[in-house]
This record gives C-alpha cells, structure tokens and sequence, in this order.
C-alpha cells in the first residue's frame, strides 16, 4: 500500500500566494532600498493617530494603487511597519 502525499489542492486556489523564495527577496530588497515617497506619505499620515488622517491615508494609497482592497491592505502594511518601528 502507498502512501497518500500531501494533498497542494487546486491550482487555482493556490495562484498567488507567496512563496518563501519570493517573500525573503521582496523582504531584501524593501530593505536596502526603502520605502517609495507615496509610502512614506502614508507613513506620515498615520503617525498622527487622528481617524481623519487614517481615512486621507487610504484615500492616498487607494489613488496610487489602483483598487480600494489594495489601499486597505498597503495602509494596513504601512500600520505595520510603523508598529515594529516602535519596538
């Protein structure tokens, strides 16, 4: 009798997701070159704590990037970025 191996699931349920390989190089490279001016931005806006500056934060974000769930996941990741920053 042979072993089952492990089940991936269907490509397209698996499309998209990060990898290890492509998570350590974007992480790398975010690294040594910084952040973009329109992230930095975002940054800034967030700093401030007021929910005014939150909403004006995805505003921007959502104009740079295209579509409202990118905006929410990037100032989700700046909110990120900031919160380790503290640490």
């Amino acid at each position: 009798m042979t072993k089952k191996g492990k089940e991936l699931g269907k490509p397209s349920r698996r499309k998209g997701t990060l990898g290890k390989r492509v998570k350590l190089v974007r992480d790398t490279i975010k690294e040594v070159v910084g952040f973009a001016p329109y992230e930095k931005r975002i940054m800034e806006l967030l700093k401030t704590g007021v929910a005014k500056d939150n909403k004006k934060a995805l505003k921007l974000a959502k104009a740079r990037l295209g579509t409202h769930r990118r905006g929410l996941l990037k100032r989700e990741d700046m909110e990120n970025v900031l919160r380790h920053r503290k640490k």
